[in-house]
């Protein structure tokens, strides 16, 4: 068996720190850097792309919403159109930051509530992985396991990673359950690396409802401005390794 680590990153902005990306960056396998519309700035860009390069980590975009005070995590009304171009603006402005540090842009994964709509809105998926495909036609598409985002991917013709999550908890439809609602993310350090190891070992995951659910892991998200995040991702690829299960880019 094989699995990527992805963590989202480059989230500082300005004299404003999140997160612990020198720290992370040892543990994971891919970064997924903020583009500047929900958090970073360039030189927070410039600095994580480097610094991921240095480790060997892929590098990401991870467009979202226009929406600093939010942190891209409220939902906007704008039309598939819109939603391509300020995608298109952000994978491609991280695409230089990469292209000039002498390494390549790798894949892309929406962020916040840009993804939470486009995991049921086919529309919304469309253009995000259009706007991928027309910056690179290799880039790899993480998309939320069986939502939009994978059917957009494949009807397309965009290479993707079906994306699974350790620390969230699922819903018996198979979608992540909202943030909003109790029990949304999962604290037992334990029971978040049982789930990923049952994702891996059996593709399903149990739904907060106790229900069955299939799943395709081929990354999973590690969140890296959570409490303890550094030592969870060690502990998970910890748990990985004795678990004979390689960790590598996808």
């Amino acid at each position: 068996m094989r699995i990527d680590l992805n963590c989202d990153m480059g989230e500082s902005f300005g004299a404003w720190r999140m997160g612990d990306d020198a720290a992370i960056l040892e543990h994971v396998t891919s970064a997924n850097i903020a583009c500047g519309f929900h958090a970073g700035d360039p030189g927070t860009m410039r600095a994580t792309v480097k610094a991921a390069l240095a480790r060997g980590v892929a590098i990401g975009a991870h467009p979202s919403f226009p929406d600093l005070q939010g942190f891209g995590r409220r939902p906007m009304t704008l039309r598939p159109e819109e939603v391509y171009d300020l995608c298109l603006y952000q994978i491609g402005a991280l695409a230089a930051f990469a292209r000039a540090a002498g390494g390549r842009l790798h894949h892309v994964k929406a962020h916040g509530a840009l993804s939470n709509m486009a995991v049921r809105e086919y529309a919304l998926a469309e253009a995000i992985t259009q706007a991928a495909r027309d910056v690179d036609p290799q880039l790899v598409s993480y998309a939320q396991a069986g939502t939009e985002l994978v059917r957009a991917a494949e009807k397309l013709g965009q290479p993707y990673a079906s994306e699974v999550f350790a620390d969230r908890s699922y819903q018996d439809d198979g979608q992540l359950t909202p943030r909003s609602r109790p029990g949304a993310m999962i604290e037992d350090t334990d029971a978040a690396i049982a789930q990923v190891l049952r994702m891996l070992r059996e593709g399903r995951v149990r739904s907060i409802t106790g229900k069955d659910v299939a799943v395709r892991a081929d990354t999973v998200c590690v969140h890296g401005d959570q409490p303890r995040a550094v030592e969870f991702a060690r502990r998970l690829r910890q748990a990985l390794s004795r678990d004979g299960v390689a960790v590598a880019p996808c």
